[in-house]
């Protein structure tokens, strides 16, 4: 699936709002009302988080999360009876997701947001597809194995991310003077690892995994320190519309009790993946097979 410019796709979706008089939360017309009168949906993506929703050498929207994404895109044709459906991609990032979805610049959000309690003030969560855990990213020879081992030391991590109060707290806490870089996304982190402006990187396991992938050496690259959070993914839409979330757990739920996540784990986290074609070996976890046993959206925090 292509990938579209933000700029061009707020453009358009600005557009298609004069075209029908409203927009979602202006009048109370529901997400699915307004994608059936335009025939189009706007899914947010991230760009770099691989394996879950990044964009590849044909700028095409793909991952995990995409995947997923799918099944719930399927349904909104099947419910709105627009087999044709347009579906328009827009990137986000860490700094612009929530807005983006609350503006209704974004119907759907399917990349690699956590599902806070803090965050449900701003926004509705799908039921949680993936559960991470927060660690490191450091070199073998860094002669870091755990958070202590962070003091006095530059760390990077992403903007607006629970990482980022995580390690600030941490900071202030146990006054360990670090010196903390907020990256804008995961290949500015990535790059400022790489150079040796930061001796570390903090973030979710699984997508720290992806940024090693990415590296120049993977080899040289180990996952490190005690977990500081468990996090809960799931797909971001704009409160108080039950209809389209309804819609939209039962798309991912279906999918997630069926065997079919089986096979949709496995070709992202357990077979070699673009773009450099490297298996993540990531096993699927206990906690993860219980969630797609019985699927929800509770919040860990």
């Amino acid at each position: 699936m292509k990938s579209t410019p933000l700029f061009a796709s707020t453009a358009a979706f600005a557009a298609l709002t004069l075209v029908t008089g409203a927009s979602y939360g202006q009048d109370g017309q529901s997400t699915l009302a307004k994608v059936q009168s335009v025939n189009l949906i706007a899914i947010g993506h991230r760009e770099t988080s691989v394996p879950f929703s990044y964009v590849d050498a044909g700028n095409n929207v793909i991952g995990f999360s995409q995947d997923l994404c799918n099944k719930v895109i399927d349904a909104v044709k099947a419910k709105t009876g627009h087999a044709d459906l347009r579906v328009r991609f827009i990137p986000v990032t860490s700094q612009n997701r929530i807005s983006l979805v609350q503006n209704g610049t974004v119907d759907l959000e399917c990349g690699v947001t956590t599902n806070l309690m803090a965050r449900q003030n701003q926004v509705a969560f799908s039921d949680t597809f993936f559960v991470a855990t927060t660690r490191l990213l450091t070199k073998k020879d860094s002669g870091i194995k755990d958070f202590p081992d962070l003091a006095g030391k530059t760390v990077v991590t992403n903007q607006g991310t629970t990482s980022e109060r995580i390690l600030r707290k941490m900071n202030e806490e146990k006054k360990m003077n670090m010196s903390i870089i907020s990256a804008k996304d995961y290949g500015e982190g990535r790059s400022t690892l790489e150079t040796g402006r930061a001796v570390a990187y903090m973030m979710d396991d699984v997508l720290l995994a992806g940024t090693r992938s990415l590296t120049a050496k993977p080899a040289d690259w180990v996952l490190v320190g005690t977990p500081q959070s468990s996090e809960a993914y799931g797909f971001m839409l704009r409160k108080g519309d039950p209809e389209f979330k309804k819609l939209v757990d039962d798309a991912m739920s279906q999918t997630m009790k069926s065997p079919e996540i089986r096979a949709m784990y496995d070709k992202w986290f357990m077979k070699p993946v673009p773009p450099k074609n490297i298996n993540f070996d990531f096993p699927m976890s206990e906690t993860m097979k219980k969630l797609y046993a019985e699927p929800n959206d509770k919040a860990f925090e």
